[in-house]
């Protein structure tokens, strides 16, 4: 059984009871993954849009609207649209959900429907914004096989799918060896009908930090998945800015295409203020969809870490980083070194846990508290691929990196988890190079699991840790050939020993995390990597099977095996190992709704989120970028 352990009080914690509002973020359909319904007209209405169709305004105005319904279609839903002079603009089917054009007043009535589940605003989306040495990529480029023959790891193989401002299709860092691109499908769902430039820049960037090249200015800007093809899917527009609708269609894009690009991975350097809880948030049912389906989705935390005096906040993980099967991405500054000895989390860096809610029939609200971010990643002045004339560098040339005099071989500096994110991108692309088998939740697991755990921060600042992708592919490598859910719990995983959990980047050797973050808690044990776990099916989540409350964990054993402890309170890392640092937080507590570690109690360097948020959220605010 999970066992469960009790970690020394080296400090004593105050708690309050806190009622946070929560900040904006995208929503998205299918009712599937909805553990709790709205059976109130309220609470079938998001909060912001709920606020704003009580506000005085003219009775005629429209306002664009994603409604997630019981079924894929309804003839009655569509009737309602039009009887009220609306419009219904997209369909999905896949989704169980509709974009619809309506006038504010007739939204409460709209809620009446049976077949409504909720109804949320087609919110605004915007981007965040020697790096294969530090994260270990260049360790593990050469591999011999089963078979005893030497291959590269380089992503060959591997389609990723970059949701962004787009990729500039003639930059050399997307060529292959013999000067053909590696941008396989280019389709724009901006309305814009550009898919093939980048006039914003940090699609182009973030692409090029996933699968950039080595042939300009000698390697010295290669990405970590330097020949995986790309898939690249325009959301956002000229100004960084994008739609609810223009997400899920690329979602649903991806998962009709998936086969013929073989796409693995979906990058999400992009998000938005989280309201709305995982399940009932658009995006996120949209990103589970895809883990679903077998697609590693690796989304980014947010740039939200601070207040404008510059101290540390809690709690504002934004969406889709907030939902539980992607892997959500912070950054970290490595100070332009190759030792992670140095390496911090970056001050902007979004932190957890996460505050997205669902309201209960008699209006109680209920936040997630998911631990988040799962892990951190360097993204502090990361150099890559620049788009020609992009307006970032056009309004910051003090950006510009490297230039020749070609176009196509210009560099760039941008900061943020945006930057972060599609450096775990790359990784997972290597992984499943190595071992295409593999599920979403293992490459997961195998992430968190051989982490750095980074001395002075706390799991809700790093998750288990910095990207540590040499220790990766020394698992992945080794997990057995017929990896998938048809073996016993507890079947041996791996061919061979476990491999020893330390790695060592340019002369600093560190210890791996050894723990994977599983909701409100964590586990470890290497039993983690040596047998296997029905959390590493499709269609689950890694926290199935836990029960975190008040300190109190247990498993149900359908899901983990023996030798797997569980944690029961959060910890400032000292450096070693996931949870052998000073006791912050009951994990308990954190699962308790309402309930969260106040103002300079919660590792004594911070705020909660709500101390500074507005009492309503603003449904104004986009998918951010931290560039």
């Amino acid at each position: 059984m999970i066992r469960h352990r009790h970690s020394p009080r080296t400090s004593t914690l105050a708690c309050l009871v806190v009622f946070l509002a929560c900040c904006a973020v995208l929503t998205l359909p299918q009712v599937a993954h909805t553990t709790e319904p709205a059976s109130t007209k309220a609470s079938k209405i998001a909060r912001d849009l709920l606020t704003e169709t009580s506000a005085e305004r003219a009775p005629n105005q429209g306002v664009r609207l994603i409604i997630q319904s019981q079924s894929a279609t309804s003839a009655r839903l569509e009737d309602f649209v039009t009887r009220q002079k609306g419009r219904v603009l997209r369909r999905f089917k896949r989704f169980r959900a509709t974009t619809v054009e309506l006038p504010k007043e007739a939204v409460r009535a709209l809620a009446d429907l049976p077949e409504v589940a909720y109804i949320s605003p087609d919110r605004p989306v915007r981007s965040y914004g020697h790096v294969s040495l530090t994260t270990g990529a260049d360790a593990v480029g050469s591999q011999v096989n089963s078979s005893n023959v030497s291959y590269t790891l380089d992503g060959t193989g591997i389609g990723i799918a970059v949701l962004d401002s787009s990729i500039s299709a003639t930059h050399d860092s997307f060529s292959d060896a013999n000067g053909n691109s590696r941008i396989v499908a280019n389709v724009d769902f901006t309305g814009e009908g550009i898919p093939v430039d980048d006039p914003f820049g940090h699609g182009t960037h973030v692409a090029g930090l996933a699968a950039g090249n080595a042939s300009i200015s000698n390697g010295a800007y290669t990405g970590i998945a330097p020949n995986a093809h790309l898939i690249n899917l325009r959301v956002l527009d000229s100004q960084g800015l994008g739609t609810t609708t223009g997400f899920l269609s690329a979602i649903e894009w991806i998962m009709d295409n998936r086969q013929q690009y073989n796409i693995r991975v979906v990058n999400l350097s992009l998000g938005t203020l989280a309201v709305d809880s995982y399940r009932n948030d658009p995006l996120c049912l949209a990103v589970r969809d895809a883990v679903d389906a077998g697609l590693v989705v690796v989304t980014a935390a947010g740039n939200d870490g601070k207040n404008s005096s510059g101290q540390k906040v809690y709690g504002r993980i934004h969406s889709p980083g907030t939902e539980p099967s992607a892997i959500t991405v912070g950054a970290t500054n490595t100070y332009g070194t190759d030792s992670r000895s140095d390496d911090v989390v970056t001050t902007y860096s979004s932190r957890g846990p996460t505050r997205s809610y669902w309201t209960d029939s008699g209006g109680g609200i209920h936040h997630d508290n998911l631990i988040k971010p799962d892990l951190v990643a360097p993204g502090n002045r990361l150099a890559s691929a620049k788009s020609k004339n992009n307006s970032i560098s056009a309004a910051h040339p003090e950006l510009d990196a490297y230039s020749d005099g070609d176009d196509d071989h210009a560099m760039m500096y941008l900061n943020g988890t945006s930057m972060a994110t599609p450096l775990v991108s790359g990784a997972a692309a290597l992984i499943l190079q190595a071992n295409p088998n593999l599920t979403p939740n293992m490459v997961k697991t195998i992430l968190m699991y051989t982490a750095q755990p980074l001395s002075g921060f706390n799991t809700l600042e790093q998750g288990t840790g910095q990207l540590n992708i040499e220790g990766a592919i020394s698992i992945a490598t080794k997990v057995r050939g017929d990896f998938s859910s048809s073996l016993a719990l507890g079947a041996s995983l791996l061919n061979g020993n476990a491999p020893t959990p330390t790695t060592t980047i340019a002369g600093h050797q560190f210890p791996w995390a050894g723990g994977v973050l599983v909701g409100h808690t964590y586990v470890n044990g290497v039993e983690l990597i040596t047998h296997y776990q029905r959390i590493y099916d499709l269609g689950v989540l890694l926290s199935d099977g836990i029960l975190a409350s008040d300190g109190i964990l247990a498993s149900d054993q359908t899901m983990l095996t023996n030798g797997i402890l569980a944690s029961d309170s959060l910890q400032l890392s000292d450096g070693q190992s996931l949870g052998s640092g000073t006791f912050i937080l009951g994990t308990g507590i954190l699962a308790s709704d309402g309930i969260l570690a106040s103002d300079g109690i919660l590792a004594s360097d911070g705020i909660l989120a709500s101390d500074n948020l507005p009492d309503e959220p603003n449904p104004s605010i986009p998918l951010t970028s931290g560039d």
